[in-house]
């Protein structure tokens, strides 16, 4: 225990012309008073379950699968859900606060309409892929056309 006390230090840069023993104590007590009020602020958006469960309110969950767990990221992230994930298997576990299932709601049906979307949209990059297979069999036939009126044989 003593060692890991003992490793652990801290940076503090002062500007001053002088440096004595009422500068380094203000410098210190201004320190400690920036540390204390950023540890006692809650975390915000993604965290930890433990960072979650310092809130102090009731935590509740839901499950999202592995490929879907991007895009509700960012659905929570613009409603402003402080969430942790767990991840079990292929599936994440979502914990949640208690008072934030309104919002988590609205947050699904937003999410949920937006990978409809995605599903009914057709994908650009296969239409290419198909495009291009038609594009190398039109010429694969010319060629062999164009092989034939020459007279040359394979």
């Amino acid at each position: 225990m003593q060692e890991e006390v003992t490793s652990k230090t801290i940076a503090l840069a002062i500007k001053t012309a002088k440096l004595d023993g009422k500068v380094l104590q203000a410098a210190l007590r201004q320190f400690m008073q920036l540390y204390l009020k950023k540890r006692d602020t809650p975390h915000r958006g993604k965290q930890t379950l433990k960072q979650l469960m310092r809130h102090g309110t009731g935590v509740s969950n839901i499950e999202i699968t592995d490929a879907n767990i991007k895009a509700f990221s960012q659905t929570a992230k613009k409603y402003g859900i402080d969430f942790a994930l767990k991840k079990t298997d292929d599936r994440y576990l979502v914990f949640f606060k208690g008072r934030d299932a309104d919002v988590l709601t609205a947050a699904f049906r937003e999410f949920s309409a937006k990978k409809l979307d995605m599903e009914r949209k057709p994908s650009v990059r296969r239409d290419i892929g198909e495009k291009k297979a038609e594009a190398a069999k039109r010429t694969a036939a010319r060629d062999t056309v164009k092989k034939m009126d020459r007279g040359i044989d394979r």
